[in-house]
């Protein structure tokens, strides 16, 4: 059955899926004010190269597949390097592990210079902490969502670089 979706069709809902995942990252912080931590941002990355390579499958000639094989394939690969920095965003969350972006971590000072005063007025304050997540609903974080969906997504680019392409000549 999937296997009779078109290369094209199959690009363009790795497209929507990355483009939904940006969508709701954006409009959750610019509509609902929710401020994104650094490890939020950086997992907008893969989202970005994955949906630019399903763009470049989707934009590649019909013949031959190969390209637009590659670039599903190294669409999932983003995708599932995603689900990991994801995965790592909810350790730190959970207070599995520390990170550089933690309540918790030690700025770093120089001791070499004795104006520590100067060093720390100019440390970032406005800045979240990713071990304190701005949207909770019933345990579930939007990293924690962001884990599972980008982990369908990465099996569901991997199933559509690797199924036989069947043209629309041979499905009639």
């Amino acid at each position: 059955m999937i296997d009779r979706i078109d290369l094209r069709l199959r690009a363009m809902i790795i497209l929507a899926g990355c483009g939904l995942a940006l969508g709701m990252a954006l409009t959750a912080e610019h509509v609902f004010g929710l401020a994104p931590c650094p490890l939020c941002l950086i997992e907008r990355l893969p989202f970005v190269a994955a949906g630019l390579m399903a763009a470049v499958a989707l934009l590649a000639p019909a013949r031959p597949v190969g390209l637009r094989r590659v670039a599903m394939g190294v669409a999932a690969v983003a995708l599932l390097v995603n689900s990991g920095i994801a995965f790592y965003h909810v350790g730190v969350e959970q207070g599995w592990w520390l990170s550089s972006c933690s309540s918790g971590a030690l700025p770093e000072f120089d001791l070499g210079n004795l104006d520590l005063a100067a060093q720390i007025n100019s440390l970032p304050t406005a800045q979240p902490n990713c071990d304190s997540p701005a949207f909770v609903w019933h345990g579930v974080t939007f990293a924690l969502l962001n884990v599972f969906y980008s982990a369908f997504l990465s099996v569901l680019s991997f199933l559509f670089s690797l199924l036989r392409y069947t043209s629309r000549r041979e499905i009639a």
